[in-house]
């Protein structure tokens, strides 16, 4: 098999040579980040027309401004978290695909936004799916959260799983909180609970720092399958059980908005809601929609554009959508400029895109590029601005059959070839324009062998 940077070398040579305003900001806002799991790119509005209504999130996208490009760098739990929590590129850290019972994880020589925020003295929590290692040294109690519940890993890896029982059922599904085992053996019953469980303690830890500075990240286990609602939103939404949890995230989304305002904090807290990949479409009826090509595990956008929302009042304009371009990795950088605080002393790879967030009139992405990767193939880059994608040559995953009821369907394997798409003009990936822009595809071909070479070289 060929490298990828001996791939991107050979399409060079076929190719052939061919300001910022200054504002003032709140000393040390708070930071909520509602992170969901699989959730579809369309599956809520003002980014598709759904036909159920999720009365909260609408409000949240009202009170800020709904993001349409936004991009994790890997379409894949594991990666797209670490890169959530570390700034970097999958292909800095390693952490590819969705790591298992047991896994190291995220490396402890990258900082995750837990320590950063921790040790600039903000209190921080993180309550759901951690999926960034399952060792002591790398579970979240470890990596700078002072308050932590929920699963180390995916909710499908249990006893339970209808693929493969017997080899996810060697390791129990354990629910921790604050560095203990709580729950041994996480049953249905517990499934149906983890949504609120999570909510309730977000809430609870609202409380309890109204007069301190926090981080407060909570990555929901739904909509990941097995899909699971408590008993208050089964059959609500009359549409099946994939509406009915994501009604009971809506609920979530709502209490946690509903708290910061009733305390007081919502002028000085920044909220953020997002998925980590887009929709595991394989499940059919248990799975998300999203407009654009394939989906969960490619790099395609259906994988790796996900649906975000960010509120702060008076700060991010209300009511609007933008089609600026960002990613996942670029959080936790602006984070840090928004509270004032170092960034990690390793390096990374995220950048500080305030400017665009926030709307200021005429600001650039200071990225040349983000890349894509699926485990550990890097298949491609798009240019900072979001207007221009290439693909490497890889093969990647299509959807051959819907599964139904919890039962997955049926993959098929198809490939692509070097590939250049007009994002602008053709943000669905249909067209490959690459012999009437030879000039934009060779420029991307030299940042896609300079990340190869630096990331993909061993």
């Amino acid at each position: 098999m060929k490298s990828p940077l001996s791939s991107i070398l050979l399409a060079l040579m076929v190719l052939g040579p061919y300001s910022c305003k200054t504002e003032q900001l709140p000393a040390k806002p708070n930071v909520v980040i509602i992170f969901l799991d699989d959730s579809g790119w369309s599956d809520f509005e003002p980014f598709g027309k759904v036909s159920v209504e999720t009365p909260n999130v609408s409000q949240l996208a009202a009170e800020g401004t709904a993001f349409h490009n936004f991009y994790v760098p890997q379409a894949v739990c594991s990666a797209s978290r670490s890169a959530l929590m570390s700034a970097c590129f999958p292909g800095r850290t390693k952490v590819f695909g969705a790591h298992g019972p047991n896994a190291w994880g995220l490396d402890t020589t990258f900082a995750t936004m837990g320590e950063v925020f921790s040790q600039a003295g903000y209190a921080t929590a993180a309550f759901g799916k951690w999926h960034c290692g399952d060792q002591p040294e790398t579970r979240s109690y470890a990596r700078g959260f002072d308050e932590t519940c929920g699963l180390m890993y995916s909710n499908d890896m249990w006893k339970n799983h209808p693929g493969n029982p017997e080899y996810w059922g060697q390791w129990p599904l354990k629910f921790w909180e604050n560095g203990q085992v709580t729950i041994e053996d996480v049953d249905h019953q517990d499934q149906k609970n983890l949504t609120r469980w999570y909510t309730e303690h977000a809430v609870d830890f609202i409380d309890r720092n109204q007069d301190s500075a926090f981080l407060l990240y909570v990555p929901h286990s739904m909509p990941h399958v097995p899909l699971h609602c408590s008993d208050r939103f089964a059959g609500k939404s009359g549409k099946g059980l994939y509406w009915d949890v994501m009604l009971e995230i809506d609920w979530s989304v709502g209490e946690i908005n509903r708290a910061l305002k009733e305390r007081g904090l919502e002028n000085n807290t920044i909220v953020i809601l997002t998925s980590d990949n887009g929709p595991w479409v394989s499940y059919g009826d248990h799975a998300g929609t999203t407009p654009f090509r394939e989906a969960k595990g490619t790099s395609f956008d259906g994988g790796v554009r996900s649906a975000c929302i960010m509120k702060f009042p008076g700060k991010i304009e209300e009511g609007k959508i933008s089609d600026r371009t960002f990613g996942s990795v670029d959080l936790l950088p602006t984070l840090c400029h928004l509270a004032g605080i170092p960034l990690p002393e390793n390096e990374i790879d995220g950048e500080n895109v305030w400017g665009l967030i926030s709307g200021v009139e005429g600001a650039v992405n200071p990225h040349s590029y983000y890349a894509f990767s699926n485990n550990s193939n890097f298949e491609g880059v798009m240019s900072g601005d979001g207007r221009w994608k290439l693909h490497l040559p890889h093969e990647y995953r299509t959807l051959d059959s819907a599964g139904s009821g919890g039962y997955p369907g049926k993959y098929a394997i198809s490939k692509i070839d070097t590939s250049l798409f007009d994002m602008v003009a053709d943000p669905f990936e249909t067209t490959n324009v690459i012999g009437e822009y030879p000039e934009k595809a060779e420029m991307l071909l030299g940042l896609a062998a300079a990340h190869a070479e630096k990331f993909y070289s061993e």
